[in-house]
This record gives structure tokens, C-alpha cells and sequence, in this order.
């Protein structure tokens, strides 16, 4: 415990002292750390008057895990995955010998059932806990295999290297559930054949039940429990007709990927940064930057773009305060993982984690 919390505050000084020199006073990364089987980089900046998304790099006994939450509604619920989801699955990794797709799966639920639980608890007081909610994506790493799993709308791509290493080709390995994807609408659609408006396009934005854009994550309970589809729940989040059925599903989509020499880097993301970067352009600037403040990098990309769809300059969106910021991008997180297959058998333990 006590090298765990001697890491965590070395790398809070790291991200202290770098903030110092940055312009972008809403930034906040760590240029460059150590997991289990190689380096890493990771950032955020936020937009939200709150910062809604959570990231997380832990090493532990299994390997290296890897979390993206990128809240909405609030931030409890993303915070409540950060502190909990970890240890739900450090814990089933234990329980049975070792990480498995039925170790995450297990791991997802009892989280989400550990929120429900405390919107339970808290619904007099604090109802708006029942409209907070959170994707998740979650990616671990143990000797050479990698899991993938995913709520929302947040992604992973691996960095392969080309024919003589001399380019580099993207591979996306998560799946996303955002109802701006025809074959998500048409599942929602098979699900609940008896409801005309499970999927409504609403200025140009195709939106479940005219509210979220996600078919999956942790919390929304008021989409989920009709127990909290009423008030004190404000009138804004509760729906015009009783809820038949859970709207939307906690169940990860889970994929696992055996590691080849060629895989160099895995970029995981939540949907801020997508919504400004194509897979190929995101690896690119990685396989042409160090290692260390890549992930910053990859920020930084992303709201050049954003400022040019909104035509404004790069440095005068850097002055626009946080709240205001969103309505020219998201809460942006990434944190990009490195191979070395020469450490792919050793085991450290370690806890790095950007505040929020």
C-alpha cells in the first residue's frame, strides 16, 4: 500500500508542476509512466463545468488495467466506476485463477448493481443520482493477451506496424454502442418492437428515447427502474409514458486479442477525442511522436480540429473557461499504452490515476 500511495503522489506532482508551463490551464496528463509490459502517457482536459470523464492506469497482481468513464448526467457516476470497477475485477480475477471475458462481465455488473444500490439510498435526498450515468471502457492486459470491454461510446485502437515497420495501420478493437450507428438503432429497434419512439432523431441527433445517445452504460437508472422515473426526479429526465422495460443495458460488449510483435501501442479514448480524430490520423501522431507527452499531443489535435469547425483560432479557444468550453468540444481523455514484449512477464504493482 504505502508504494502505491508514494506513485500516486509522485505522478500528482508531475501533473502539477507541468501545468505550471502550460497554456491551457484545463489540461492536465502525466507525459510519461510505467505499467507492467512497457510506458505510458496520458491526458485529459476538460469542457464540462465539471469534469465528467474519469481515466485510470493501475498494475496490479494480474497485469495492467485500463480505464476510460466518461460521465454524463453528472459526474457521480463515472467517479463511482473509477473507485470500484477496478477492484470488483482485481477481486473475480482472484476468485477464479486469473483474467477471463467472464471476470470483466462480472466485474461490469456488480458495479453497476453497487450504483444502483446507491442511488437506492440516496433517491429522497439526492434523486439526481438516478439520471447520472457513465460509459466504461476498460482494456487489461495479462502476459501477451489483451481484453477489451466496453459500455458507450468511448474506443480503443491498436497501432500495428506495417510491412518493414516502416508505417503503422490502425485496428479498432472495442465496439460501440451509440445510437448514431444504424446496426445500434436496429437493435434497440428487434428489443423493444412495441415502442415507436425508442429511437428518435432530435436536431439532427439520433437520440434513445429522445434523451441519450448510448444504448449502454452504468447508471441511468431512470432508464432502467421505473421506481425512479418519477418525481422527485426532475421533469426533464422522467419519461411521458411508464417504462415498460430497461431502456438501456449494463452488459459490456468483451473482446480479447492475442499480442503480436507488430501491435506497438493501444490508444484508448472517450468520445471527445473520436469526435475530432479518425482512427488513422490518432495513430499516426502517435507512431511519429516520443512516447513521452504523446498522449497530450493527441489533446492537443483534437481541439486544433474543434476549433476549426467552429472557426475560431487554436489560442482563443484555449481562453474559453470550462462549461462554456463544451460547446466546442467534450471532456477529452486518452491514455496511450506501449508494448514491450521483453517485460510481458513481469509483474509490478502500481497505481496512477489523473485527478478529477
Amino acid at each position: 500500500m504505502g508504494a502505491t500511495c508514494s506513485r500516486q503522489i509522485d505522478c500528482y506532482a508531475q501533473i502539477g508542476s507541468a501545468l505550471s508551463q502550460q497554456d491551457d490551464a484545463l489540461l492536465t496528463y502525466v507525459d510519461v509512466g510505467e505499467h507492467a509490459y512497457g510506458e505510458f502517457s496520458m491526458a485529459a482536459v476538460q469542457a464540462n463545468a465539471l469534469q465528467e470523464d474519469q481515466s485510470q492506469v493501475e498494475v496490479c497482481s494480474y497485469g495492467t488495467f485500463i480505464g476510460i468513464h466518461d460521465g454524463h448526467g453528472g459526474v457521480e457516476a463515472a467517479r463511482y466506476i473509477k473507485d470500484h470497477l477496478f477492484l470488483k475485477t482485481e477481486q473475480y480475477a482472484l476468485e477464479h485463477g486469473g483474467m477471463s471475458c467472464d471476470v470483466l462481465r462480472k466485474a461490469f455488473i456488480a458495479t453497476e448493481e453497487g450504483f444502483l444500490s446507491l442511488v437506492t439510498k440516496s433517491w429522497l435526498k439526492m434523486p439526481e443520482l438516478a439520471s447520472a450515468g457513465s460509459c466504461s471502457l476498460v482494456g487489461v492486459i495479462r502476459g501477451g493477451m489483451l481484453y477489451v470491454a466496453n459500455l458507450g461510446d468511448s474506443r480503443a485502437v491498436l497501432g500495428c506496424a506495417g510491412k518493414a515497420g516502416r508505417t503503422i495501420e490502425p485496428e479498432q478493437l472495442s465496439t460501440e454502442h451509440n445510437a448514431s450507428i444504424e446496426v445500434v438503432r436496429e437493435e434497440l429497434r428487434t428489443l423493444h418492437p412495441d415502442d415507436a419512439d425508442i429511437v428518435v432523431l432530435k436536431h439532427g441527433v439520433w437520440r434513445i428515447k429522445g434523451i441519450i445517445q448510448v444504448s449502454r452504460s452504468i447508471g441511468d437508472v431512470y432508464l432502467k427502474k421505473p421506481e425512479f422515473n418519477k418525481e422527485p426526479l426532475r421533469a426533464k429526465f422522467r419519461l411521458s409514458e411508464p417504462l415498460q422495460r430497461p431502456v438501456l443495458t449494463a452488459e459490456p460488449s468483451i473482446s480479447v486479442h492475442k499480442l503480436r510483435p507488430q501491435d506497438e501501442f493501444i490508444i484508448f479514448a472517450s468520445d471527445g477525442l473520436w469526435e475530432h480524430l479518425t482512427n488513422e490520423k490518432a495513430v499516426e501522431i502517435v507512431y511519429n511522436h516520443p512516447h513521452e507527452g504523446v498522449a497530450k499531443s493527441l489533446v492537443k489535435a483534437a481541439i486544433q480540429e474543434a476549433a476549426k469547425k467552429r472557426e475560431i483560432r487554436y489560442s482563443d479557444l484555449l481562453k474559453v473557461d470550462r462549461g462554456i468550453r463544451r460547446y466546442f468540444h467534450d471532456d477529452i481523455s486518452v491514455i496511450v499504452v506501449f508494448l514491450d514484449y521483453d517485460l510481458m512477464s513481469k509483474k509490478t504493482s502500481s497505481r496512477t490515476e489523473l485527478p478529477g
